[in-house]
């Protein structure tokens, strides 16, 4: 089993900025998209960000400018920078892993990865 765990949630107003990590275990696939994904309430899970073996990266339009995923490969890291944070960033922010490996743009679509963690919350306050 690969444990995910993300980090770096909290609380900020518009404007701000954090930076939130996801640690695993190993990954099972090394070769499989990772990303970021959020849920606010009543809302779907979407996607946010994802980066494939190669670095390829792909954002949401809602985040592109303002959001740099990352990976360090070496310990199994994956970060998302987020700058410029607004209210509606608001959500539960989750890790994923195992998705399709691919030398193009990741999807962004969670029904594609296979492994999550538990979510960090990032509120936003105006």
């Amino acid at each position: 089993q690969v444990y995910l765990m993300e980090s770096g949630g909290g609380s900020v107003q518009a404007g701000g900025s954090l930076k939130l990590a996801c640690g695993a275990s190993r990954y099972t696939r090394a070769s499989g998209c990772v990303g970021w994904f959020r849920q606010a309430p009543g809302k779907e899970r979407e996607g946010v960000a994802a980066i494939n073996f190669n670095g390829v990266t792909n954002y949401a339009d809602s985040v592109k400018g303002r959001f740099t995923i990352s990976k360090d490969n070496h310990n199994n890291t994956l970060y998302l920078q987020m700058n410029n944070l607004k209210p509606e960033d608001t959500a539960v922010y989750y890790c994923a892993a195992d998705g399709p490996t691919t030398w193009a743009k990741c999807t962004l679509d969670p029904k594609e990865f296979g492994n999550w963690g538990q979510g960090t919350q990032v509120t936003v306050s105006s």
